[in-house]
This record gives structure tokens, sequence and C-alpha cells, in this order.
């Protein structure tokens, strides 16, 4: 802020009515703090100080000016306080847009444990499996599953080694039986999620690191990840649902995980912006307190087998 130096060379050169006294309490060069007060008188538009070889002082415009100058840096002094205050206390308002089950049911619980460490923050949230648009919604951040496809966004992973997990509740497969193999898938009744037109009925499994890609078919379509999950847990048909949505009915047996004999694919969970300059000190705090929770979730308790 050369400007704002400018302005402190000025003050203190007319408090210590000596240009080399203000420089050296300053800690800077007499020429450079001449230099300050030309460029200065420059901006103004009218003399400031009258020099001689011995003495300095305010012209009456300087007399003027001073009382404006003291005013503006006490200002930007107090506002550069209270923004770091700020940043050391998180203030402020984070806008953030999350998914409707994970969210829900995970996220929410883990952001009031991260608010009740930062008491003055705000938090408004979005619930939604859409990515809210970054550019147009009021939203400063989202959670999403998946690096979006918007390549201009950035992608910071909270949950990296998330995977899906297929499922259904144990009532489901007492009635219609086990699927063993990615075949039997067939003559299951699989829940999908939709997305605008978008229907994700193409579920991605993996053997010996190859992709194997499996078409499946169900009478129940929805574009919210809660809804999937509570049709599975009434036993309506088999869910490929994220792991981190899952694992609580899991734990508790409300859902049991099948065994195809292939490996789920991947279901990361990142923090997306639309510019790391949105990336405040309190939005990288809670993507760091975020990332820790996630580990310890899907870490803490080892899912159990389902027996057949």
């Amino acid at each position: 802020m050369k400007a704002l130096n400018d302005l402190k060379v000025f003050i203190e050169t007319a408090k210590q009515h000596s240009l080399s006294a203000a420089a050296r309490n300053m800690d800077i060069t007499p020429a450079a703090a001449s230099a300050a007060l030309k460029r200065l008188e420059t901006e103004v538009g009218a003399l400031l100080f009258i020099r001689s070889t011995r003495n300095i002082r305010l012209t009456q415009q300087g007399e003027q000016f001073l009382n404006y100058c003291e005013q503006a840096v006490g200002l930007m002094a107090e506002a550069c306080s209270t923004i770091s205050e700020g940043q050391a206390e998180f203030q402020g308002v984070i806008k953030l847009s999350m998914p409707s089950d994970c969210g829900r049911n995970i996220l929410l619980g883990w952001i009031d444990e991260f608010m009740a460490l930062h008491p003055k923050l705000e938090v408004r949230v979005q619930l939604s499996d859409g990515l809210a648009d970054m550019y147009t919604q009021p939203v400063d951040v989202a959670l999403r599953y998946g690096e979006p496809s918007d390549s201009s966004l950035v992608a910071l992973p909270i949950a990296g080694g998330n995977t899906r997990v297929l499922c259904a509740s144990p009532d489901y497969l007492a009635e219609h039986g086990i699927p063993e193999t990615p075949e039997d898938l067939a003559s299951h009744n699989c829940l999908c999620f939709a997305l605008g037109e978008s229907l994700y009925n193409r579920w991605r499994f993996f053997h010996h690191g190859q992709e194997v890609t499996l078409v499946v078919k169900g009478n129940r379509f929805a574009n919210d990840g809660e809804a999937v999950r509570r049709w599975a847990l009434a036993g309506k048909g088999v869910a490929y649902k994220s792991l981190l949505d899952a694992k609580e009915d899991l734990l508790a047996g409300r859902l049991q995980q099948i065994d195809i004999g292939r490996d789920p694919e991947l279901a990361p969970l990142y923090l997306v912006c639309a510019s790391r300059r949105v990336i405040n000190p309190q939005i990288q705090a809670l993507k760091e307190f975020l990332a820790d929770k996630a580990e310890n979730y899907l870490s803490a308790t080892s899912l159990p087998e389902l027996s057949r």
C-alpha cells in the first residue's frame, strides 16, 4: 500500500517538524521520505509543506489535509485490525451447498461441531443433489461427490477414499435372495438416482483393475439421494450408495452390504468452489475439519459381513 505509506510519512513529518526525524522514526531513508511527500503533493495537486534548509512547516492546505489523513489512516488501521480479528475468530458467513442424504444425516452434525468451535460464524446451507451454479447462485462452496465436469471449478478432497456400497434391507434380501454375481442384479429391482434428464442406471465396478459397467433396471428413480436411501430401508430394492450415506444403516443392520465379487467404484467427496480466492481462512478451516471427520468416520468401524 504505497499510497497509505505516503500518508504515514506525511503525518509523521508534520508531527516531527522534520523530514529526517520522520524518516528515522519510520526506518526509511530521508530520500525515500522526500519522494513520498513529492508523490503525495503531486497526487493532491497542492503544496503541503514549506521547506527551507533547516525547517519544514505545513502550508494552509497541508494543515487541512492533515486532518483528513489522520482520520483515513486511523480508519484503515481499524479496518485491518477488524479483518485480522475476524480471520482469527472466524467471523462472517459461509454459504454452503451439500448433498441431501449425506448432508442431512452426517454433514449437518459435523458443521454443528465446527460452529460450536467458532460461535461467531454464520452458516447458510442449501441441501440439493444438483451441483449449484457457483457463478450465479448465492453459494460460496459446495460439497459434492466426484470431480466437477466444469474444469474451471476448484475441487479440494474431503473424503478421497470414500467408495460406493451395494446394499439392500434384510427384508428385501430375505424375500428376493442375495445377488452373488453381477449378472444376478438383472433379476433385482435396482433403485436409481436421476438428475435432470440424466438417469444414473449404469453402475460401475472393478474386477482385477478393469472397469465393469452394469446397466441396471428398476421401478423407482429419484433426484434425491435420501429418497433412494429410504426406499432401500423400506425394502423396495437394491441401492448403490455412497458409504458415507449408508454406513450408519449398515452398522445398525438396517441395510446389508452385498458382495457380487467386484470392487465398488470410488465416490470421493470434494469441496468445490469457483476460484481459490473464495477459500478464505474460515473456509480452509472448515475444509480441514470436515476432512478429519470424514477420515475418522470411514475408518472407525468395519462393516459387518453379510451371511448368506
